[in-house]
């Protein structure tokens, strides 16, 4: 199993493969999904701001289109291009959102100031969540 330090790597790695002229904030992320594979995204942004797509949801959206549904944890490393990390980036109400959709409570989230790791599970960051659950369909 991949360890916490190492996705928080390939995080800040595909951070710098960020598209973000307008903003100049660059987000990577790594998604671990729970067969071991990992998947990397990048914050795409648009001239129109709306059709701009995070980091994470990018992860989500290769994953799920390679067949992947179970999710073990991410790591999100953000923040000024041309500068290195020194705050923790948290991913944004949609996207945990979309990690809700994917994720139980318990999956985790990690992020980095550069010097420390906060871990956080998605139920803290996303209380009382509305998920498939409450369309009575479940998964």
């Amino acid at each position: 199993m991949i360890t916490d330090e190492a996705l928080i790597a390939a995080a800040a790695g595909s951070r710098m493969r960020a598209y973000a002229p307008y903003s100049g904030f660059l987000v990577g992320a790594a998604l671990l999904a729970e067969d071991g594979s990992v998947f990397l995204g990048c914050n795409v942004e648009n001239a129109s701001y709306s059709a701009t797509c995070c980091a994470e949801r990018a992860a989500f959206c290769r994953a799920v289109s390679e067949g992947h549904r179970r999710f073990c944890k991410i790591a999100v490393v953000g923040g000024p291009a041309k500068e290195p990390v020194t705050r923790f980036c948290m991913p944004c109400g949609v996207c945990r959102q979309v990690m809700r959709e994917f994720c139980r409570e318990d999956f985790v989230v990690l992020t980095t100031d550069g010097r420390q790791t906060r871990r956080r599970v998605l139920a803290e960051l996303l209380p009382d969540s509305f998920s498939a659950d409450e369309l009575g369909g479940g998964r």
